[in-house]
């Protein structure tokens, strides 16, 4: 029966264009699909189909939100745009109507959108070969794993296919290294540290690291043994270690969904040598600040410390989905085979993608790059919004920039959208986080920034009501 309930689906989805009169919602309960009749329904909808692409009866943005509302669970608050098309760092929408994109994805189209290299990569590797599971050896995924090792302090990776996997893989990886560490130990550390402000995911171990309450008490009880401590008070980290039931610290050096807020360099290596002392790793995550948005390649390396963990994703497949979990010779010691697993992970075509990122923003020319438009951008927003009474501080690492408010962002982001620019919040709701894609040009940050200017306004409107 699941080819009928597949095709009544598929008849639905053309429904709405084509007008044809059968509703699937009922048909896994109540229609009974002859052979003779499915038949039939199969060659009306390869007829209707056909007619379709050939007319190319436009649909506008209200039906396709509409059809999202009917079919997709409702667990994002989208906006009301629905995009079609990029190139660089620009998008376009249903309508044609062009954005300059300083969301980049959530801070993960890191050569923008058609880059032609990248593009060719995925082409080229899918001509080839996309999946065959990690039962085997694939040539990307080790290609991948040697740029990541040469240009870290790690020894070896860990693919996954998200940040919030990375995470997971790093909780599992913590655990073991303290049960093998303690062999003889009953109850090795198997606690967290993390810290206010943090982001590590929404999968039910990192959910637990992650410090908002509103994403985690839905879904309680999450993992148990994580104590959340203010970011950059290291007494209590000192102290909270001395029990000697921490597995792991958690941090990310620049905290992007918790409001653009940097670590100093005295906290992260106070942080090392607590852990150190205490025999606890130190877990960076990078999800969002690493690879190459700061300026550096990973974040940690402004600061001259070195994590024993460290968690990637959102840049590294340029739009693919990827994770990495970054790792010492001495955790990797404690993993055996069987421990952890993932079928999707390191497959040859997201790595193929990532190596056309890594090649790229891994180029000192490139950051270099990327230091300098982030002080331009910085500069900028400072010269033309720090009078203006709404705005609180503007601070930033490279191409990570917050803008902190004293009333909530929303409105300047909806006026900003309907003024042809895509910006994001973090924080409280009260910072206007700016992540656009690393090849943004100075001019591109000119309009974009002019925008933000002569849309401050309506902070005054809502401020006033």
């Amino acid at each position: 029966m699941s080819s009928v309930f597949n095709l009544c689906n598929l008849v639905f989805f053309a429904n709405r264009h084509n007008n044809l009169n059968v509703k699937p919602r009922n048909a896994r309960y109540k229609i009974h699909v002859t052979h003779s009749r499915r038949t039939e329904l199969r060659a009306q909808l390869t007829t209707e189909l056909g007619e379709q692409r050939a007319v190319n009866t436009p649909v506008s943005q209200a039906d396709v939100i509409n059809d999202d509302k009917e079919v997709i669970v409702g667990s994002y608050g989208r906006t009301p745009l629905v995009l079609t098309s990029g190139k660089g760092c620009k998008l376009y929408d249903l309508d044609g109507k062009e954005y300059i994109d300083l969301t980049s994805g959530i801070a993960v189209n890191a050569l923008g959108h058609g880059d032609p290299d990248w593009v060719r990569a995925i082409t080229d590797q899918a001509n080839v070969l996309a999946h065959v599971s990690n039962i085997y050896y694939t040539v990307p995924q080790v290609n991948l794993a040697r740029r990541l090792v040469a240009s870290s302090f790690a020894d070896r990776v860990f693919f996954s296919n998200s940040g919030t996997e990375a995470n997971e893989a790093a909780i599992k990886f913590s655990r073991k290294f303290q049960r093998f560490s303690h062999p003889n130990k009953a109850d090795p550390p198997t606690e967290f540290i993390s810290f206010t402000n943090s982001f590590h995911g929404r999968t039910i171990g990192s959910l637990a690291l992650t410090s908002k309450e509103h994403y985690r008490t839905p879904f309680e009880p999450v993992m148990p043994g994580v104590t959340f401590l203010k970011y950059g008070d290291i007494d209590a980290v000192q102290e909270l270690l001395s029990s000697g039931k921490i597995a792991a610290v958690f941090v990310e050096p620049i905290q992007g969904e918790g409001g653009i807020y940097g670590a100093t360099k005295e906290f992260l290596k106070s942080l090392r040598s607590a852990c150190d002392k205490a025999g606890s790793l130190l877990v960076f995550d990078e999800v969002q600040c690493g690879l190459g948005r700061t300026g550096y390649l990973w974040a940690h390396e402004a600061y001259d410390v070195t994590p024993d963990i460290m968690t990637l994703a959102k840049p590294l497949a340029g739009g693919l989905p990827i994770g990495a979990t970054l790792v010492t010779e001495r955790v990797n010691a404690a993993i055996n085979n069987g421990d952890h697993g993932s079928t999707f992970a390191g497959g040859p075509l997201v790595c193929a993608a990532a190596i056309a990122v890594f090649d790229k923003v891994s180029d000192p020319s490139f950051l270099a790059e990327v230091t300098k438009k982030g002080d331009y951008l910085k500069n900028l927003l400072k010269k033309k919004l720090q009078g203006n009474k709404h705005v609180k501080e503007i601070r930033g690492f490279g191409l990570i920039v917050g803008i902190e408010l004293e009333v909530a962002a929303t409105p300047l982001v909806d006026a900003c959208r309907e003024s042809g620019l895509l910006i994001l919040t973090a924080g409280k709701g009260d910072v206007v986080r700016l992540v656009p894609p690393l090849i943004i040009s100075e001019q591109e940050l000119d309009s974009a920034v002019e925008i933000i200017y002569k849309c401050l306004h309506v902070l005054d409107e809502k401020s006033s009501n």
